[in-house]
């Protein structure tokens, strides 16, 4: 079954074509030229991907992120950005965006991030077959749902891959680049930035302290690892 693609866009050009492409390796394109097009779609239907300009009339990108947010967790959001600044980019990243690509960007680009992130989702529930507990944290693999104090805590699917791939190896410290490389795939060319981003957004969802965390910590100059159950 092919996967279900939103292009969310408001220049009919870019959208026509990214849908060309996409509809060349298989995937069903739906279109939207503004933001509360791509939620009234939405609400027909999620996809499996969405892919969402930032410059958007009626309500921008990242006002669309933030919603879409709010009651699908679940769906892998990659930004489309002309403006190559840190800001835009971390702001995606923080509003639970999983990837980004900046314009001018080439259709191979925007298919090698799509075919990564819908590798990594759907590979998250398929590969997992257990649950591991530290302290009152849970993190069940095969529900893709983390736990704390048995309540579900609301993870994008970036946020949970991250997490997954941290707990599995308790007291294992991964560099930056060793965290891209698992959790967002060898082709992915964003920078090792987008791994603090979401550690911290982890860290404020599982910590209850973020500035002292418990559980996912740093190796100051080398990197991240998840604290060992006896050092809790």
């Amino acid at each position: 079954m092919s996967a279900k693609i939103l292009v969310v866009d408001d220049e009919r050009s870019i959208a026509e074509i990214l849908k060309y492409n996409l509809e060349k390796e298989g995937y069903e394109v739906l279109l939207a030229y503004d933001g509360e097009e791509a939620l009234e779609l939405l609400q027909k239907g999620p996809p499996d991907l969405i892919l969402l300009d930032i410059m958007l009339p009626k309500k921008d990108g990242f006002t669309v992120c933030r919603e879409i947010r709010v009651h699908h967790k679940e769906i892998p959001i990659i930004m489309l950005t002309a403006r190559d600044t840190e800001v835009d980019k971390v702001l995606g990243l923080e509003l639970g965006a999983d990837d980004y690509v900046t314009k001018p960007f080439s259709a191979r680009e925007v298919s090698a991030r799509v075919k990564a992130v819908l590798r990594r989702t759907r590979s998250t529930g398929l590969e997992s077959k257990k649950q591991l507990r530290c302290g009152d944290l849970v993190v069940d693999l095969n529900a893709v749902q983390a736990f704390k104090r048995g309540c579900p805590v609301d993870l994008t699917p970036k946020e949970f891959s991250l997490l997954s791939t941290l707990i599995q190896r308790p007291g294992h410290v991964f560099n930056r680049q060793q965290l891209l490389n698992q959790v967002w795939g060898y082709d992915y060319f964003g920078d090792e930035r987008t791994v603090d981003v979401t550690i911290r957004r982890l860290r404020e969802k599982l910590e209850l302290n973020p500035g002292k965390p418990e559980y996912i910590l740093t190796k100051r100059g080398v990197g991240y690892y998840f604290r060992q159950k006896e050092q809790l």
